[in-house]
């Protein structure tokens, strides 16, 4: 008679779960996001006045409007809700109104074309400072050493 074999170890089933792949798959999707998310803000075409000036370090955050006055002077408020639409200096004095109210640390960046009539850019200084906002900064460029526009 033969001797007995002990039997066979059975094989149980994987309880881990490997997970490196779903890491890359996911530092691949993170890369793809901080690329594109600078690309997804919309806002209107403007020409800045090139300006020598010390940059000032101002990170756009939620307390932070960005109001762009383009060559014919429309007013648009910048925000990240699709394309811009022209305002008028009451739309733009009531919505900052607005917004001050809810968060009273708001200030605002003024980006407008070097085309545009100084008049429209002083309306729009004047009516802010007459809605009590005293935090308002402007948007322009750094001179191109090579004397050309970007």
């Amino acid at each position: 008679m033969e001797p007995m074999q002990p039997p066979a170890p059975k094989r149980r089933p994987m309880a881990d779960i490997n997970v490196v792949p779903y890491i890359d798959v996911m530092l691949v999707l993170l890369i793809i996001f901080m690329v594109t998310a600078p690309m997804l803000v919309q806002s209107v075409p403007v020409n800045l006045p090139q300006v020598e000036a010390t940059p000032t370090e101002i990170e756009p955050d939620d307390n932070t409007l960005i109001v762009a006055v383009d060559r014919e002077g429309r007013y648009f408020l910048e925000r990240e809700e699709g394309e811009p639409a022209a305002m008028t200096l009451a739309q733009v004095q009531g919505y900052i109104q607005k917004v001050k109210t809810e968060v009273a640390t708001t200030r605002v960046m003024v980006r407008g074309d070097d085309q545009v009539p100084y008049g429209k850019v002083v309306a729009l200084l004047g009516g802010l400072q007459a809605i009590g906002l005293q935090d308002v900064g402007l948007i322009t460029e750094a001179p191109d050493p090579e004397g050309g526009r970007g």
